[in-house]
């Protein structure tokens, strides 16, 4: 057995259309805050000096969205409604959906857009793979090359609405993508829209989520390390109370 990460980190250092903070304290600055706090909340008295080499533990503090690295959206994240009854919040989604066998398609040759349902259909077949319900199908469109800088958010390929349905069809329930968003790039569509006027080109693949209950990985890892298929992937969502998305450690299990 064999364990591949599929997780982008939580880095402050990178570049983020919404800024990581992250202020870490030091175990020597734990000290002097653990004293304060025993005398605050007890009334007990201790030295810094009875601490061993004066420190006592590290802490990290960090603001930062649920859409910040590796992580999966849930029903919540698509609307206040869905056509199905309340969207679910991550917390409410079912552990199994995201304990199963994985197919990883290339999208590489796409180029920056989306593509549609035939891409797809072709895609499954150049591989061999005939989709079974629940299994988790990835997304590999070679947006990690570019991962924290603005390019990341800005050059890569996702799916258009038909494409989506048609995986849901085959009974997928988590859909995961080594880019920034399962749908276009923002500049892609807004120029597409701007051009049209119609409004279906409007973040399709997340609107799908109102019709229909699925999930999304976005921010994968790594997915030019895994065979076509034959592989487990896990990937639960931190369980974050009424939340619409929860960061994820992903993994694929090769056998």
């Amino acid at each position: 057995m064999k364990l591949i990460d599929l997780s982008s980190p939580v880095d402050a250092e990178s570049w983020e259309p919404d800024p990581i903070e992250h202020t870490i304290m030091t175990p020597a600055e734990g000290g002097e805050h653990m004293i304060a706090e025993m005398r605050r909340h007890f009334g007990l008295s201790l030295d810094i000096a009875d601490l061993p080499g004066g420190e006592f533990l590290n802490n990290d503090t960090l603001t930062l969205t649920v859409h910040t690295g590796t992580h999966v959206d849930a029903p919540a994240h698509y609307g206040s409604t869905a056509a199905y009854g309340r969207p679910r919040t991550i917390d409410q989604m079912p552990l199994e959906w995201f304990h199963q066998p994985g197919v990883v398609l290339d999208l590489t040759s796409a180029g920056v857009g989306s593509v549609d349902a035939d891409f797809i259909h072709a895609e499954l077949r150049r591989v061999g793979h005939f989709l079974s319900p629940l299994d988790i199908v990835l997304l590999r469109t070679g947006a990690q090359e570019w991962g924290g800088t603005r390019r990341y958010f800005t050059d890569f390929t996702g799916l258009d609405g038909s494409a989506v349905h048609y995986l849901l069809d085959h009974g997928v329930k988590v859909i995961g993508t080594d880019a920034f968003s399962l749908d276009a790039p923002f500049p892609r569509i807004m120029d597409d829209f701007a051009r049209t006027g119609d409004r279906d080109l409007l973040w399709p693949a997340h609107f799908a989520g109102r019709e229909r209950e699925y999930c999304q990985i976005e921010r994968l890892a790594n997915l030019d390390a895994l065979p076509d298929s034959g592989f487990t992937v896990i990937c639960f969502p931190v369980s974050i109370a009424r939340a619409g998305a929860g960061w994820a450690r992903a993994v694929a299990v090769l056998h």
